[in-house]
């Protein structure tokens, strides 16, 4: 029986969004200054983001993007992390809902941003149907499917088992999956698609090696 979901809110992940943020690593070097990422920022249509997400971008595609340190630009050993949907999902030690209302208020924010849509209640399986589309956005823009695809694990991330995808670029490993939330609360769980050198972590272990995975995904995907 699918896991019910309190709440999902998302925009839907594009080729195009998708190439802005595998660009990010060659685009201009834009030095660590507030003045010089704000311009570039305002060039690139895009805006700065302290609600949804502390310290993060509103990219010119409506998705959330956060980085390491000030500047997305140009800085080929930073990890960048782009959200394209929010859950809050089910926990079963919390029957009676004590966090509903404020939750639900978070939620009520990222689903009212331009572009995005929402459902309350919903089930894994509509969280599996954004992230296939999502698969699908990433996989026309490399021109490959991922190599790895597997479960994501409470080790890994909080709410129902999702499937977590992954490409790699002869640089960078793409992870597209669930991720704990980051933002000022941190009971939700994002929808991202993690950008993030291949210097961060060893080789992907093995499927079977449960510990092995949830090292490498505690450095390719948590901020």
């Amino acid at each position: 029986m699918p896991i019910p979901v309190h709440a999902l809110a998302h925009r839907p992940l594009t080729a195009a969004a998708v190439a802005e943020l595998v660009a990010l690593p060659t685009t201009p070097h834009v030095p660590e200054d507030f003045d010089a990422v704000d311009a570039e920022t305002q060039q690139r249509g895009w805006s700065w983001e302290h609600e949804l997400v502390c310290d993060s971008f509103r990219t010119g595609h409506g998705h959330v993007l956060c980085t390491d340190g000030l500047s997305p630009f140009g800085h080929a050993d930073a990890r960048h992390f782009l959200v394209f949907g929010q859950l809050y999902p089910v926990d079963p030690d919390d029957e009676n809902m004590t966090n509903g209302s404020w939750l639900y208020a978070l939620m009520n924010d990222w689903q009212q941003q331009s572009g995005w849509s929402g459902r309350r209640p919903g089930t894994d399986q509509d969280c599996e149907t954004v992230l296939a589309q999502a698969a699908q956005a990433v996989t026309e823009h490399l021109g490959t499917g991922p190599v790895r695809t597997i479960l994501s694990s409470a080790a890994v991330v909080t709410g129902p088992a999702l499937t977590h995808r992954i490409w790699r670029t002869p640089t960078h490993a793409l992870v597209l999956g669930p991720a704990a939330d980051n933002g000022p609360y941190g009971y939700l769980t994002h929808l991202q698609l993690s950008y993030t050198p291949l210097t961060c972590g060893p080789d992907l272990p093995p499927a079977d090696d449960e510990d092995g995975l949830a090292r490498w995904f505690s450095v390719h995907v948590d901020w």
